[in-house]
């Protein structure tokens, strides 16, 4: 007995549904995941950067800390930056490695410490963990950067900033950029991906040492 064209339709019809509700239930599971990890990502990894911060600002506290005994994953100094509020202030960890990003702003090994000769360098995240490196493009000229070191506080005036390519290398030389001159300045260089959620290039920000006020016994 052949089956009604109607019914076939019907039949068609209600297959079709059945395809269309299953993808949109699917649709919304996945919407679900996506949202809670974006969540995560800017929520969850800013929670575990604010705890690491606590204990590497309370680190720096400590009387013994010093620069002989700086060690990957160890509080360096203490970044402030005027210009992007009066409570900015990050904990900058030795290292650069993502297990030290995920704590705050990271010292290149092997660039100068604060106030040295040469060129200190820190890297830190734009857009997760804290996101500590988020507005560093609001920086204009003469804008300070101050970093507290366990002798001294160091102030740096920003000179100018850039956006290079992640190869670039030179900005880490101990004269920005010209890596065949020896220093005789003291030098800051910030570095951060570009654009937000993007690591196609990278934001720079430069800076020279104005003033160095030593510590009191």
């Amino acid at each position: 007995m052949a089956i009604p064209d109607e019914a076939r339709g019907r039949a068609y019809a209600g297959r079709v549904r059945a395809v269309l509700r299953a993808v949109g239930e699917s649709s919304i599971t996945a919407g679900l995941i996506l949202l809670l990890f974006c969540a995560y990502l800017l929520w969850g990894t800013s929670a575990y950067t604010r705890g690491q911060q606590l204990l590497l600002q309370k680190e720096l506290t400590r009387k013994d800390t010093g620069l002989a005994r700086i060690e990957l994953g160890r509080a360096v100094a203490l970044l402030r930056i005027p210009e992007l509020g009066h409570d900015y202030r990050y904990a900058v960890v030795e290292g650069v490695d993502a297990e030290h990003l995920r704590k705050g702003p990271g010292h290149y090994p092997g660039s100068a410490l604060p106030g040295q000769v040469g060129n200190f360098v820190v890297s830190g995240h734009r857009t997760t963990y804290a996101a500590p490196f988020n507005r560093l493009d609001e920086l204009e000229r003469d804008d300070e950067i101050v970093v507290d070191a366990a002798e001294a506080r160091y102030t740096y005036r920003v000179t100018s900033q850039d956006v290079v390519e992640p190869d670039e290398v030179n900005v880490l030389a101990p004269v920005p950029g010209k890596p065949d001159i020896s220093p005789i300045r003291a030098y800051i260089t910030l570095s951060t991906c570009h654009p937000e959620y993007s690591a196609a290039q990278r934001l720079i920000v430069y800076g020279v040492l104005k003033r160095t006020e030593p510590r009191k016994e």
